[in-house]
């Protein structure tokens, strides 16, 4: 037997094939329907793991998009999801910084992985996914040379942290004749900065894990430990975190049904 979570986040959904440990994992872009990728999610972890439908118990979504799963058993807010996920991937963890596509999070855990505190940005998408990649299209570079191209450069300040407005003043920046080295130094410290402003709203407990697409970002990693003074965890499975915890959720609902 078999439970999946389902994260429908903005930008990509997350699918997680769950037995106790991970068995299967995908990740698409959401695109234009929630409903129509939270199904055909469903449908590639089942043929790519070669499992039957009818071996799944239960189904939990999350994330945005998980108000149009009606096939879902459950459905369960992503703040939640992210505390078991992150919890089953590393259980010293009390402290998640989660900056995805167009919002960012950090919540707080007790010893058994409940959620005690989380503050979240989700008004604005300065600080995220979205906003790095506005601003790398504005620098005509791919948004995953960001780390090589910054390494060791000193940043060009970025002012403005509404995407709008700084993708203007990247614009003159570059007529100015800033080096783009310079302006994607400053975008990488403008990211860090903005995680680092979310993540003291809270009371900071070791260990921390850092999840979501910028996890990936050496740069922005590095950056927020050193004014944080906190090491971060960045697990192998950092944009899954969200349909792991979901997954999770459903197998120890079903494992309670039995």
């Amino acid at each position: 037997m078999y439970s999946i979570g389902v994260d429908s986040g903005s930008v990509a959904t997350k699918a997680v094939l769950f037995n106790g440990k991970i068995v299967e994992k995908l990740i698409i872009p959401t695109g234009w329907s929630p409903q129509t990728t939270s199904h055909e999610a469903v449908n590639l972890l089942l043929n790519k793991s070669k499992i039957d439908r009818d071996r799944v118990e239960k189904v939990i979504g999350t994330g945005y998009g998980r108000v149009s799963m009606a096939f879902a058993h459950k459905t369960v807010t992503e703040i939640t999801c992210h505390g078991k996920g992150a919890y089953f991937l590393n259980s010293r963890v009390r402290t998640i910084l989660d900056i995805g596509g167009q919002d960012s999070k950090v919540i707080s855990l007790d010893g058994h992985g409940n959620v005690i505190d989380f503050a979240m940005n989700d008004k604005c998408a300065a600080g995220t996914g979205r906003f790095l990649e506005v601003m790398s299209n504005v620098l005509g570079i791919d948004v995953r040379e960001l780390d090589d191209l910054t390494k060791n450069i000193d940043p060009e300040p970025i002012t403005s942290m509404c995407t709008v407005f700084a993708e203007s003043e990247v614009i003159s920046l570059l007529a100015k004749g800033v080096s783009k080295e310079k302006i994607a130094s400053g975008i990488i410290h403008s990211v860090a900065n903005r995680g680092l402003s979310i993540l003291n709203k809270i009371n900071i407990s070791e260990e921390i894990v850092f999840t979501g697409g910028i996890a990936n970002s050496k740069g922005i990693k590095r950056i927020i430990e050193e004014k944080s003074k906190h090491s971060l965890y960045v697990p192998r499975e950092s944009q899954i975190v969200g349909a792991l915890g979901a997954a999770v959720i459903g197998w120890k609902l079903l494992n309670k049904d039995l």
